[in-house]
């Protein structure tokens, strides 16, 4: 027992997992706490305090129209986390049951199916969200809507891929002799056996969901005003680089911090 304990004892995480765990920690209670609190209203403007450089009053500086931008980087952080959320979920869950089903069955539904999931991987994601934001329109639904579609391919082939593995074991074939329906084998059997690849995805799909609002917020295609946005913040801060640079460096190196601390907590995830 003593040596059963120490081994799993001596389970660790590498350097780069613990860092990363560490940044998004730290973004993610920024998001939190934007949500419920901000120091100064995100959209209330003051000539008086026009780009103003970061002090003990505004940290992070103002803007051009004089408004807080640690505020709006807090509110900012917490709706590209949200639309993250509702795209990764969005995408994890249809993907899952597509790719699920299809691993497991087979068949013409299969060859159908996959053939779609593989010509819609083949078309590059941001200019499909751009295709389906300029049919339905902008806005933060929209883009979740679109980034949601987009997602949807890459977990449909992790995921098949996966049962494809699964559903040739032992353990499988040992509850089809005992009765058990498909479902129950494909929903309660073989998935909790791949959430580990299934977790790193997720990781993976919520950095590219984070770059992919921002992208499409700088573009002036996703979130529109008055609601603040990292993306956004990033595009109007062009006009001020030289004079205000810290319009751009605050939203810029929060959203640097959370895909670099997804990344490096997927690759920890990975290696393990």
């Amino acid at each position: 027992m003593m040596k059963a304990r120490s081994k799993r004892s001596t389970i660790k995480y590498s350097k780069s997992f613990k860092a990363g765990l560490i940044l998004v920690t730290l973004i993610l209670l920024l998001a939190l706490v934007g949500l419920f609190w901000t120091p100064y209203d995100v959209n209330e403007m003051s000539f008086m305090l026009k780009n103003k450089a970061p002090s003990l009053l505004h940290p992070f500086g103002t803007d051009n129209f004089g408004r807080d931008i640690l505020s709006r980087v807090m509110q900012g952080a917490s709706l590209s986390f949200l639309i993250a959320v509702a795209v990764v979920g969005t995408g994890t869950v249809v993907g899952t049951v597509i790719g699920a089903l299809t691993g497991y069955f087979g068949g013409v539904v299969d060859a159908v199916l996959m053939r779609v999931n593989d010509a819609l991987s083949a078309f590059p994601g941001v200019l499909m969200a751009l295709v389906i934001i300029a049919v339905i329109g902008n806005g933060k639904y929209n883009l979740i809507l679109a980034l949601g579609i987009v997602f949807v391919p890459s977990y449909v082939r992790v995921v098949r891929g996966e049962v494809l593995k699964q559903k040739e074991l032992d353990y499988v074939k040992n509850m089809k002799l005992m009765g058990a329906s498909d479902l129950h084998i494909i929903f309660i059997d073989i998935l909790p056996n791949i959430k580990t690849a299934l977790t790193a995805s997720v990781l993976i799909g919520f950095q590219n969901a984070v770059l992919s609002e921002a992208g499409m917020s700088y573009l002036g295609l996703g979130v529109t005003p008055p609601d603040p946005s990292l993306g956004r913040m990033l595009s109007e801060a062009q006009s001020c680089l030289i004079y205000a640079p810290w319009y751009a460096i605050a939203p810029g190196l929060t959203i640097l911090f959370l895909t670099l601390g997804l990344g490096f907590v997927s690759h920890g995830l990975a290696e393990r």
